[in-house]
């Protein structure tokens, strides 16, 4: 029996992604932030649908770091927002 492409390699993934296609998807991520801080690369990857123990994966950070990181901006955002309604 042929062994399958790369691209047909079923794997037993939650997302149902191909291990190749999954490579492919945390490719782009990289590519997306490569240019950016850690704040900014974390907040780009949470917004793209990314949860905190793949961004830090990607990353290379831990996912505590995310977490907090996430937390900071969630807080930066409300005040933000408080301020403009006041406005």
């Amino acid at each position: 029996m042929a062994k399958p492409s790369v691209a047909e390699e079923v794997q037993d993934r939650p997302d149902g992604l191909t291990a190749f296609e999954s490579k492919l998807v945390n490719l782009l991520a990289l590519l997306l932030v490569q240019e950016q801080k850690q704040p900014e690369q974390i907040a780009l990857l949470n917004r793209a649908g990314f949860r905190p123990v793949e961004i830090a994966a990607l990353l290379g950070t831990t996912r505590n770091t995310v977490s907090v990181q996430l937390s900071i901006q969630k807080r930066k955002n409300k005040s933000t927002q408080a301020r403009k309604a006041r406005d």
